[in-house]
């Protein structure tokens, strides 16, 4: 679906958001204008499903003997690499400390039936949002409410908040309505 610009799955619109973050706007043009970079992808994603086997082949019996570690063993040692791989980024101990908040978040998120996807979404998007709200906040002279200039705006706000929320609220619907059923 790289060729229509249409994200196929959560995976694809990640690598999506990547190619825009770079300047590539995903669409038939992009097989036009960088053809070594398409084909360079598709080649990359081919080795990699092809080492990705050759992997699961070789260490499946030790997959299977981390499976049976018991999980208070298991969890420090995975918090301990999560910790390690935060601050190696920016050598900055507070990247441990938003790594525990977002995972705390993500904990909620996990229990409140959030999908996972567009929150990766817009952490890899963040930026590229950060610059253009940038943009229009200097067009606008600093007043936030530019943002509401264009018609159709609103609507599209409005829309985004109840999708947001959508989890929530079809979840309390569902145990009002077993509620009112039992």
């Amino acid at each position: 679906m790289i060729t229509l610009g249409i994200p196929g799955s959560p995976t694809m619109a990640v690598i999506m958001g990547g190619l825009m973050i770079f300047g590539l706007q995903p669409g038939p043009m992009l097989f036009k204008d960088h053809p070594d970079f398409v084909w360079g992808l598709i080649a990359s994603i081919w080795i990699g499903t092809v080492f990705g086997l050759i992997m699961v082949l070789m260490f499946a019996p030790l997959f299977a003997a981390i499976l049976r570690i018991r999980f208070s063993i298991l969890m420090p040692i995975i918090i301990y690499v999560c910790a390690i791989g935060a601050y190696a980024v920016n050598n900055r101990v507070i990247d441990i400390y938003y790594m525990i908040i977002f995972g705390i978040v993500g904990y909620f998120f996990k229990k409140l039936d959030y999908p996972i996807a567009p929150m990766v979404l817009a952490l890899v998007l963040g930026d590229l949002a950060e610059s253009a709200m940038r943009q229009a906040l200097i067009m606008g002279h600093g007043n936030p409410l530019i943002l509401f200039r264009p018609p159709i705006a609103l609507p599209l706000m409005i829309a985004a908040i109840l999708i947001f929320f959508w989890p929530t609220i079809s979840s309390w619907k569902q145990k009002l309505s077993a509620e009112k059923a039992a």
